[in-house]
């Protein structure tokens, strides 16, 4: 997968946030 896509990118950073948050909660 390419992540030249900026909406791609944006949708990556947002599910790994989420993660994130799921990690530290």
């Amino acid at each position: 997968m390419v992540m030249t896509d900026p909406i791609a990118d944006m949708l990556t950073r947002i599910r790994n946030a989420i993660k994130a948050n799921k990690d530290v909660v």
